[in-house]
């Protein structure tokens, strides 16, 4: 018994030392994406599927957005209006083709509007997304400022139900123990980065030089993958903060996100079974355990370090909301939850999103070491 309560405990200093050593990445932070004039022509490319009821207010937006010469709309085999939507609108409709064997559904929609384009500067935006009109300029702007050929944004999550804003912050409390936070001056080692997907501004030439998407072209987890595809062969990638000029809706409803959400914060494909096994692993012991001890009446210093911890990165990720009332600050409690759909992601199997299932494309990326 002693033995075993030994190895808890170094399991869980562990847990302790590799969070601590994360959260303390976001202590020095670069400057948030700020309204700036774009030096170069840009286009926003929307991959959209069966999102008629979610698009209009993106392409509002954008259509007509300073330096933005053009709004193309990937309509990737849409069930509903989406097309219609977005031509009503005032954006060019690309029709999306079947999914070619070895791709994963959006990244082959994002391979589609990469190919209809040809500016300097491509920005692509989720159908979720609800941008300033100046925010395609300031991504442009920032990233031919310093150099970048790939830049990520992270924004402000809009949640309108209590039962959401309770739950997300608790899942993105699990990404943010285990990656550097968008704006992170130090982002760590590169199998460590990660990349926010709904919002990217890329230079064309140099993403169609690396191959466009077809790089992680089997990647359901697509904008991680390309992070650090990217970043593994020299190019100049960032993840930043846009809080100021982008928020995104990303689900309703506390449900939504714990299937929706759950399903990729494990990283599938892009990080291997043994490191997605040792991040299960901190998260429960360093984020889900402590309160639990401590309602048990087994906590200890260490746990209670722990729940300090997790109160300053609830106050950290504050800003990422717009709304946050009790349930943001009582989110903790939801941590267990957050972790369980971890768990539920990592041991089943691939599930539909949109009308598809990856499983092929799952098998064929997933790595098996760390």
């Amino acid at each position: 018994m002693r033995a075993w309560r030994a190895v808890g405990s170094m399991a869980r200093v562990g847990a302790a030392t590799a969070i601590m050593a994360n959260v303390a990445r976001a202590a020095r932070r670069a400057p948030p994406i700020t309204a700036a004039p774009a030096p170069q022509r840009l286009t926003v490319v929307v991959p959209a599927r069966d999102e008629a009821t979610r698009v209009e207010p993106l392409l509002r937006a954008v259509v007509g957005a300073p330096a933005v010469e053009e709004v193309v709309v990937v309509d990737d085999e849409s069930s509903d209006a989406t097309a219609a939507v977005a031509a009503a609108a005032g954006a060019r409709v690309v029709t999306g083709r079947p999914v070619p064997p070895g791709w994963a559904g959006k990244a082959w929609a994002l391979q589609q509007g990469l190919d209809a384009v040809d500016s300097p500067w491509v920005v692509f935006l989720d159908a979720d997304t609800r941008p300033s009109p100046a925010l395609p300029a300031a991504l442009v702007a920032r990233a031919v400022g310093h150099g970048l050929d790939l830049l990520t944004v992270g924004g402000r999550f809009e949640c309108p139900t209590t039962g959401l804003r309770w739950l997300h912050p608790a899942l993105l409390t699990t990404l943010v123990y285990r990656a550097a936070p968008p704006g992170a001056a130090a982002p760590g080692p590169v199998h460590r980065r990660v990349g926010n997907g709904q919002c990217m501004a890329v230079r064309r030439d140099v993403l169609v030089a690396a191959g466009g998407f077809g790089a992680v072209a089997h990647h359901t987890v697509e904008d991680v993958a390309l992070v650090r595809t990217m970043a593994t062969a020299g190019f100049a990638v960032a993840t930043l903060d846009a809080g100021d000029l982008l928020t995104v809706r990303m689900y309703e409803t506390a449900p939504e996100a714990w299937r929706g959400w759950g399903r990729s914060l494990p990283l599938p494909g892009v990080d291997g079974r043994a490191r997605r096994a040792c991040g299960l692993v901190v998260v429960a012991l360093a984020q889900a355990a402590p309160l639990w001890r401590t309602v048990a009446r087994r906590a200890d210093v260490l746990d209670v370090a722990l729940l300090a911890i997790r109160a300053g990165t609830l106050v950290g990720t504050a800003r990422a909301y717009t709304r946050r009332g009790p349930a943001y600050w009582l989110s903790p409690a939801a941590d267990v939850v957050a972790v369980a759909a971890l768990v539920r992601s990592s041991l089943g199997r691939p599930r539909a999103w949109r009308g598809r299932v990856s499983r092929a494309s799952l098998r064929a990326s997933e790595p098996t070491g760390g």
